[in-house]
């Protein structure tokens, strides 16, 4: 399954070349990782009545990978954000992106994220509803073109 964020484009995204600015596209990542990864794991945390895995103890960025394919200019319609996990291993996970119109994709994304205990300030394992969070939005069925 694929999480969709609709992502509000604003004036200041532009650059002086009248589009979205590359920096900014790491921000449209971010909010659309930020609304799967607290927002809905918090949701199905409300609706299962325990920690469904929020992602609460932390989480840092270890790796950012972006193929930038057409250029986007501000408009007053959101564009969609598809998020997916592609991997799930015991300290990590890989969330794949398309930033998108309806027959146009102006990149394409990678994200490694590390779960990170905050208090010791160190990387920590997945907990088990993590995982099981994560591999809800499993999705290998059509690869990122990203290599």
């Amino acid at each position: 399954m694929r999480h969709e964020y609709q992502c509000t484009l604003r004036w200041s995204d532009m650059d002086a070349f009248g589009h979205v600015n590359n920096v900014v596209f790491v921000r449209y990542l971010e909010e659309a990782r930020i609304d799967l990864m607290f927002r809905l794991a918090e949701e199905a945390e409300t609706g299962a009545g325990s920690a469904a895995g929020s992602f609460k103890g932390g989480s840092v960025v270890a790796r950012h990978e972006i193929d930038y394919l057409r250029p986007l200019v501000h408009r007053h319609t959101p564009v969609t954000i598809e998020t997916w996990v592609t991997k799930v291993n015991a300290a990590s996970a890989t969330l794949d992106y398309e930033i998108k119109d309806p027959g146009e994709v102006y990149a394409r994304a990678r994200t490694v994220i590390v779960p990170y205990d905050l208090e010791r300030g160190r990387p920590r394992r997945l907990t088990p509803e993590e995982k099981t969070f994560l591999e809800g939005y499993f999705d290998d069925s059509a690869a990122s073109g990203l290599r």
